[in-house]
C-alpha cells in the first residue's frame, strides 16, 4: 500500500466530506429508498432504482475516502525551512513568458487538485516540471497544447 502525499487542508477537506456523506447523505438516501419502496412494485419503480444507484455512488466514495485517509502522508510545509526550493505543498509564483502574466500555483495531491483554484497535481506536467526547481530558475513545461516557458519568481511554504 503506497502512501499518498496530502496537505493538511486536503486531509481536513476529506474528513469533512466523509462526515457529510456518513451523517447527511447516507440518511437521506436511506429515507428515499424507504419512500420508493412504499410505492409498490420495485421492478418498474424508477425512483427506487435511482435511489439505489445513488446509494452505491455514496458508498463507493466513502470507501475511496477511507482508503485515501488510511494511506495519507500528511505534509505540513509550514514546518519546513524554506530554502526557495519547489516541493510538494509549496506555493509557486511563476511568470509565463508567452503571456507575460504572473500565475500562482500550489502543488497538491490528486484528490485536492483543482486547476480553477490553481491547485495542481504534483505529478501533472506542470507539477513535474516545477518540483525540485529553485527560485529564479527557468522552467520548460511540455503540455498537451505545446511547450510553455516559466520563470520561478517566488516559492512560499504557506
Amino acid at each position: 500500500m503506497e502512501k499518498e502525499p496530502i496537505t493538511v487542508k486536503g486531509l481536513e477537506n476529506l474528513k469533512s466530506e466523509l462526515e457529510d456523506l456518513k451523517n447527511v447523505q447516507r440518511p437521506k438516501i436511506v429515507e428515499a429508498i424507504a419512500e420508493a419502496r412504499s410505492h409498490g412494485d420495485l421492478k418498474e419503480n424508477a425512483e427506487y432504482h435511482a435511489a439505489k444507484e445513488q446509494q452505491g455512488l455514496i458508498e463507493g466514495r466513502v470507501l475511496a475516502i477511507n482508503d485515501l485517509i488510511a494511506r495519507a502522508n500528511v505534509i505540513d510545509v509550514t514546518k519546513i525551512e524554506n530554502e526557495g526550493k519547489v516541493i510538494f505543498g509549496s506555493t509557486i509564483n511563476v511568470f509565463d513568458l508567452e503571456t507575460n502574466k504572473q500565475i500562482s500555483y500550489r502543488l497538491v495531491g490528486q484528490d485536492e487538485a483543482d486547476i480553477k483554484k490553481n491547485l495542481i497535481f504534483y505529478k501533472s506536467p506542470i507539477g513535474k516540471a516545477l518540483i525540485g526547481k529553485n527560485k529564479g530558475d527557468m522552467v520548460v513545461v511540455n503540455t498537451p497544447s505545446g511547450e510553455r516557458n516559466f520563470e520561478i519568481k517566488d516559492v512560499q511554504y504557506i
